[in-house]
């Protein structure tokens, strides 16, 4: 009988141990496998732990060819109540119960979910465009931006004799390209239009726009309320790359954006605007209108919005420049949002460029003119004027600029094409430096449409790489009101300044497929002229934000970094790095209350 129990005992002692086995294989297996959450945004995982809504409309990245079957699978959940449509490969638009989300951050074939967020029009003594345009060196016009096309993803466009070259409109509110005759029924999309390419016939030319012979195409993605969801404005993007050709589309303008939920790289809206530069597309987008606090005006770092975090984009924040023709004036406006970009730590905006108190052309019976009639400068017809302040007006103001520089590259080199990263070099090499104003906030400087427009013109893509492509001498200075200013002659590149005379030579930098800030290009250094002054060795910031030996402001909960900087920081003194554990996020405040306070529009 003894003999008989030792095999049963062995046995069970195998059972256990191979149950033993597998249990621990198990757990090794799922100790390996990646976090759910490590899939979902910031603002999903908020969502699903104080849900304010029963479901949210989600971005869903899965891998190659999966969509079909990760949609398939999210349809069988009776808590998927809708899809929606996405003319990005491997990208599912679905509304998902909190059950379903965390369903969708399991399934191995998802990459990762952002939440479809709503994006927002960014805007808020009167600026005649005479005085914009002698204040931007450019007058006697010389360049129109002809046969330029610029799309204008926002509210849309009401065609008028304002915008005589409005070309098509297509409405991707519903999800689709829908095409449509022109309407704007908030506004925002009229007035930005204005800013390009108005033709001033309806304020007897006192209001025309940078680039009044500029093609516009309205893409509306933007309700009756300034608002519309992120996947419309990314399929009005790859329609605009899909017909680049078809509509002569040359720039695209993004006056819009909301809060930074997730790395750049993993942000599908950044995706589609990486994918039009990449396609030969000039894209332009607000820096966004988080940059003080509404009530105080103290300044505040780390509210650039989204699309102006995408690495290839002209981001753009707005000067104030108190409506005169003089630079001595000018300030960065107290709500243009500042650097740097939440997670990846990106040095934005590019540039700044005037934005507040901008008259140009919105529909008599939008939102914006019945809500706002203190803004209200004519009101004869079915166009009224109305003034504008924020980072919208000046990603405007910029994308007219753009249409003159390519009109005249194309117009002194036939057949050349400049790449978008040499307009972007261009721009911010033409800039002015701002006095005591740090690099987080002004960027390369302020906008200076003239230099930036004459270097277009000398500047001969047809040159090889590496050749000297100034087809003519180019003075690094340009005068305006009797005053001679010096150029910035610097190019911010991701972390790192290049000074000297780099934009010269047709560098590798400028190709159409290198990514800006790209560390291939230039090393990890900051170079001033020939010499090296700082070696960019990446820093974590953690939960501070660091300037040289000066703290930016301090850390609070989820609110922006308020606070003010040392008087003597210079662009060679940043300590760049991760931002992912920095407590900064946009504050409150949106389009409308930032117009209010800048003293533009008053409600009813």
């Amino acid at each position: 009988m003894r003999l008989a129990t030792v095999p049963r005992t062995m046995s069970r002692l195998r059972t256990v141990t191979a149950a033993l086995v597998l249990l621990m294989g198990a757990l090794w297996a799922f100790s390996n496998r990646p976090n759910p959450s490590s899939k979902v945004d910031r603002a999903l995982r908020d969502w699903i732990q104080h849900p304010t809504t029963t479901s949210i409309r989600a971005l869903i990245k899965v891998v190659p060819a999966a969509g079909p079957r990760v949609s398939r699978r999210l349809h069988r959940s009776e808590s998927t109540t809708d899809f929606f449509p996405s003319t990005t490969p491997d990208l599912v638009v679905a509304e998902l119960s909190a059950t379903a989300l965390r369903a969708a951050a399991r399934d191995p074939e998802v990459i990762n979910i952002s939440t479809d967020a709503r994006v927002k029009s960014l805007s808020t003594s009167y600026l005649s465009q005479d005085v914009l345009l002698a204040t931007e060196a450019l007058l006697p016009r010389t360049y129109a931006g002809e046969n330029i096309g610029v799309a204008v993803i926002d509210s849309g466009v009401l065609p008028s004799g304002d915008a005589k070259y409005v070309v098509v409109t297509y409405d991707f509110t519903a999800g689709g390209a829908t095409k449509v005759d022109g309407q704007d029924p908030f506004g925002h999309g009229t007035h930005v239009s204005g800013l390009i390419a108005s033709t001033g016939a309806t304020s007897n030319d006192l209001y025309e726009g940078i680039a009044p012979a500029t093609r516009l195409i309205a893409l509306r993605a933007l309700d009756q309320n300034g608002s519309g969801y992120t996947s419309n404005v990314i399929n009005a993007i790859n329609f605009a790359v899909a017909n680049k050709s078809n509509l002569g589309i040359d720039i695209i303008n993004l006056s819009l954006g909301h809060p930074i939920y997730e790395p750049a790289f993993n942000d599908p809206l950044v995706a589609a605007v990486e994918k039009a530069v990449a396609a030969g597309i000039v894209v332009v987008a607000s820096a966004g209108n988080f940059g003080g606090d509404p009530s105080t005006h103290v300044p505040g770092y780390g509210g650039i919005t989204s699309p102006g975090n995408a690495p290839d984009a002209i981001t753009v924040g707005a000067l104030d420049t108190f409506q005169t023709v003089t630079r001595g004036d000018d300030v960065v406006a107290w709500y243009s949002s500042r650097g740097p970009t939440w997670y990846n730590g990106f040095q934005k905006p590019d540039l700044v460029a005037p934005g507040s108190h901008m008259v140009s052309d919105v529909p008599t019976s939008s939102t914006l003119a019945k809500s706002y009639p203190g803004g209200l400068i004519r009101t004869d017809g079915p166009i009224a004027l109305m003034k504008l302040s924020g980072t919208s007006m000046a990603a405007g103001v910029v994308s007219g600029v753009v249409s003159l520089m390519l009109d005249a590259s194309r117009k002194n080199h036939p057949g050349a094409r400049l790449t978008p990263n040499a307009v972007k070099a261009m721009l911010q090499y033409s800039a002015f430096p701002m006095a005591s104003v740090d690099t987080l906030t002004q960027g390369a400087g302020a906008l200076n449409a003239g230099g930036a427009v004459a270097l277009a013109a000398a500047i001969d893509p047809n040159q090889p790489v590496s050749a000297w492509w100034l087809s003519t001498g180019v003075n690094t200075w340009t005068t305006i009101a009797r005053q001679t200013l010096a150029w910035g002659q610097r190019v911010v590149w991701g972390d790192r300044v290049i000074w000297g005379n780099q934009l010269y030579t047709n560098d590798p930098a400028w190709a159409l497929r290198v990514v800006w800030g790209d560390r291939v290009i230039w090393g990890n250094r900051v170079i001033w002229g020939n010499s090296t002054v700082w070696d960019g060795n990446a820093s974590v910031w953690g939960n501070r934000v660091i300037w040289g030996n000066s703290l930016i402001g301090q850390t609070s909960g989820t609110s922006t970094t308020w606070g003010s900087l040392s008087s003597d920081v210079t662009a060679d003194r940043v300590v760049w790095g991760n931002v992912s554990s920095l407590n900064i996020a946009p504050t409150s405040a949106s389009w409308s209350n930032v117009e209010r306070a800048n003293g533009d529009l008053v409600a009813k």
